[in-house]
């Protein structure tokens, strides 16, 4: 009797039609677009390009970023870590509700959120005002930048925690309170050590996806530079100022910085699938 192929028993011809496709396809895609970025970046010199990197309001852009997304970061993983738990160990109405809106972010455009939060928090709303006399900057100013990346990021933590805390030994818990151990002990002991490379891998995704945020953010920054000007919105102001070698410089360093985020938490879940086998 023939024997059943197994999952890894294909044609070479067909694995080699299948990896030489998605090659192409990131090579045209995300290969010659890295590629034209770094040509232009350096077509007048190294020093040209430090050049541009070390601008006042170049450096000021990208302070800006990394302060935004290391703010978010943390806030995301409280939130992942709650939501996560509640909705693997609680059954409760509105369940159903919370997984659907945690993945709202990845169906909305980000300039819809941006442009909620101008609605919500603008001058023109009886919010807004009341912070505005009060001395409250939300527009404009970091908060704002801090609260829309927010909401472009915070799916990333619940979606890497999740499944590991739904794949957790509930046995281990209650052995661990029939000996007296508080909530806090349980979690710090027990629940937590599973959770950590899953907390690391989707922080890591957030703060890649913080840095590169774009959409929501330039509605509600206001692009003025020294104050409320990211790396992404500063590279569009370098676009439309035609200076295409300072806008390449920066993005060499964003992508640069986002890549070696993405290596590292792909390092993370491999490290993670191997203590879990």
């Amino acid at each position: 009797m023939p024997q059943c192929l197994r999952p890894m028993d294909e044609s070479p011809v067909l694995r080699f039609v299948l990896v030489a496709i998605a090659l192409a396809f990131l090579g045209i895609v995300v290969g010659l677009p890295v590629v034209a970025v770094f040509v232009e970046a350096l077509r007048k010199g190294f020093s040209a390009y430090t050049d541009g990197i070390m601008d006042p309001f170049a450096l000021s852009a990208i302070r800006l970023t990394l302060l935004v997304a290391a703010i978010a970061v943390p806030f995301n993983l409280v939130f992942g870590v709650a939501a996560s738990w509640a909705i693997t160990k609680f059954e409760f109405t509105g369940k159903r509700l919370l997984t659907t809106l945690i993945d709202l972010p990845f169906s909305v455009s980000p300039v819809i959120s941006g442009m909620i939060y101008v609605l919500l928090f603008g001058v023109h709303s009886a919010l807004g005002a009341w912070l505005i006399d009060n001395g409250v900057e939300i527009l404009f100013a970091v908060p704002g930048l801090v609260i829309a990346t927010i909401f472009v990021t915070f799916p990333f933590v619940v979606r890497a925690v999740e499944p590991v805390l739904a794949g957790l030994d509930r046995s281990q818990e209650d052995a661990a309170a029939s000996l007296g151990a508080g909530p806090f002990t349980i979690f710090r002991r027990i629940v937590l050590p599973p959770l950590l490379l899953p907390l690391s891998s989707g922080a890591l995704l957030s703060f890649a996806r913080a840095i590169g945020e774009f959409g929501a953010i330039v509605i509600v920054a206001g692009n003025i530079p020294l104050r409320s000007q990211t790396a992404a919105v500063y590279v569009l102001g370098e676009v439309e100022s035609e200076n295409r070698l300072g806008a390449s410089a920066i993005s060499i360093v964003m992508v640069a910085l986002a890549f070696s985020l993405l290596l590292l938490v792909d390092w993370l879940q491999n490290r993670n699938r191997k203590e879990a086998a």
